[in-house]
């Protein structure tokens, strides 16, 4: 029996512990890019409400208060919004200057997400290259204990 033949128990820990810390990261970076996806919808869909309130005439849209219901509401200024900046800190901007700042938003978000993505793409290959050696040392470990039960 060759000893070179039989993984060492301590490399296939490694591998497991590496395989492991992935799979984690990979959840993290997940969760991540459904953050992100969220924030660009909303963004999306707050840019639609401010187009869709500059063509009212008669400024009246219907505000989501919940659980699928809405209210009938009239927009006293349908010129300016507040736009979060960031930390909790909101800023009064024109309805137009408040679209742009949305789709520059829209745009950041979605080159994060191609980032995170990529990201995620590059820890699975790497996953599944550890998962090839774990897989090998493995079998090298149960043919040797195949080998040595038959001799």
């Amino acid at each position: 029996m060759n000893d070179v033949d039989q993984a060492d128990p301590r490399e296939i820990q490694t591998l497991q512990m590496y395989l492991n810390e992935y799979g984690q990261q990979i959840e993290i970076l997940t969760q991540q890019l459904g953050m992100i996806e969220q924030q660009r919808l909303e963004a999306a869909a707050a840019t639609e409400t401010l187009r869709a309130l500059q063509e009212s005439e008669d400024g009246i849209v219907l505000l989501p208060i919940g659980g699928g219901a809405f209210l009938r509401v009239k927009v006293l200024d349908a010129g300016h919004a507040l736009v979060n900046i960031g930390a909790d800190v909101s800023v009064e901007r024109a309805t137009a200057d408040a679209v742009e700042y949305l789709q520059d938003r829209i745009t950041e978000l979605e080159a994060l997400g191609k980032k995170v993505a990529g990201s995620v793409e590059q820890l699975q290959g790497q996953a599944t290259e550890i998962s090839r050696r774990l897989e090998a040392a493995y079998r090298g470990t149960r043919q040797a204990q195949a080998g040595q039960g038959g001799s």
